[in-house]
């Protein structure tokens, strides 16, 4: 597949990528051979641990072989390349080693796979891969270029990035603060005798779960197809509170009982200590014939309580962690049974306070969620534009010059990318 123009600039040329690298095969190193050192070990996917001698100079280039095979890392130090992977450093290249790591990078070399029961990246396919070569002077004005530009892009990006972490956080907190605390600041507040929790308003109660709930059920066992009648949702489709209706299978036939009605709340109980205790409550209805897996629990909430407020006080942190400290570990997961999780006591408002309170979260979460919407769009955009900086500058679509590298070292970068 063709990835550049052959309209290239006039002192430009067409070369194989064996003309313009050599690939060397990274050398066979298990993980109880390598000895304590600061090298980097380097495999497919990047840094893969540390060791105490080198077979590669930095700089250098890493190229996945197999696994993650045709992505490009760079590394500025000597290291070590195990045998997932090629490295090329200046023994193998004369060209500017920061400008073909653009260049690879923007290639189709990550498209060449060579079908085997392990897919990976073949040299004679690599190597077979058109290069448009400029003079190496040039290869140096653009690798300085994109060097300052992607910088810029990267700090826009991450500023973004830790924009998005930050309403992450407040999303927990205010969930936190209002199912705990309530809404009115002024309110009076009383010891709740629950050491997890602390004061709650005098007016509001503590109660194990196993009195707010009419009934507890576990799912169903039978085995999944890709098609069928009744939807089957599994651990991996609770997702922050909510149900993700992706990678669903069917059964062709539940037991009425085990089909979810709206407001239903599902409670995961095995899965990895990080995961297990996760709730999310199904927004649907009876109609549309879902049903719920073994290791999922159901829940359903009584009559004096509102499924909303349960599902965001069961998810926030302060409660979760107490969850997953009644979990019971095993080799690969832990295990909390509703039996154990409805001895917990939670604070219990009065009906109509829990709905407020609720409504509350929805309103300031879908405010969070647009924000993050913004954000996360914007993260695209600058994303994209990088992609296509780095492709039109090493396809010879944008002359680099040292007016242009300076300009962009002093911080005078594209409005695009601001």
């Amino acid at each position: 597949m063709k990835w550049f123009s052959n309209s290239l600039p006039e002192s430009w040329r067409i070369r194989k990528l064996k003309r313009v690298t050599t690939l060397r095969y990274g050398d066979s190193l298990a993980v109880d051979d390598r000895e304590e050192g600061d090298i980097a070990v380097y495999g497919s996917n990047g840094i893969v641990g540390s060791h105490n001698v080198t077979n590669q100079m930095g700089p250098g280039l890493i190229v996945g072989r197999k696994g993650s095979y045709g992505k490009v890392t760079y590394t500025t130090d000597p290291a070590f390349v195990i045998d997932t992977a090629y490295g090329i450093d200046s023994r193998g290249s004369r060209n500017d080693l920061r400008w073909l790591y653009y260049s690879l990078s923007s290639s189709t070399i990550d498209q060449k796979m060579r079908d085997s029961p392990v897919p990976g990246l073949a040299s004679r396919d690599a190597y077979g891969i058109d290069f448009p070569l400029p003079p190496l002077p040039e290869q140096k004005r653009i690798a300085a270029y994109l060097d300052a530009s992607c910088a810029v892009i990267d700090r826009a990006v991450e500023t973004k990035q830790k924009q998005l972490e930050t309403l992450d956080a407040l999303r927990k907190s205010i969930i936190q603060k209002a199912v705990t605390h309530g809404l009115n600041p002024n309110v009076e507040m009383k010891d709740s005798g629950v050491e997890w929790l602390g004061p709650i308003p005098n007016h509001w109660k503590v109660q194990k779960l196993k009195r707010v709930f009419s009934k507890v059920d576990y799912g169903i066992s039978q085995s999944t197809e890709q098609e069928g009648i009744y939807a089957v949702l599994k651990m991996g489709n609770i997702v922050k509170g909510e149900i993700a209706f992706t990678k669903i299978e069917f059964v062709p036939d539940v037991t009425p009982d085990l089909i979810l009605e709206k407001d239903d709340l599902l409670f995961n109980r095995t899965n990895s200590l990080d995961q297990v205790a996760k709730v999310a409550i199904f927004r649907g209805n009876r109609t549309d014939n879902v049903t719920y897996a073994s290791y999922l629990v159901r829940l359903r909430t009584n009559h004096k309580n509102c499924p909303s407020y349960l599902n965001y006080l069961a998810n926030a942190d302060i409660f979760l962690g107490l969850a997953r400290k009644m979990a019971i570990p095993s080799v690969q997961q832990a295990n909390l049974n509703p039996t154990r999780y409805c001895r917990l006591g939670i604070p219990v408002p009065p009906l109509s306070e829990q709905i407020e309170i609720a409504s509350f979260i929805d309103m300031r979460a879908e405010q969070i969620c647009k924000i993050k919407q913004i954000l996360n769009e914007q993260i695209a955009t600058l994303t994209a534009y990088r992609k296509s900086l780095i492709h039109e500058c090493v396809t010879g679509k944008r002359r680099i010059s040292d007016a242009d590298v300076s300009a962009v070292q002093h911080g005078r970068l594209d409005a695009q990318a601001q």
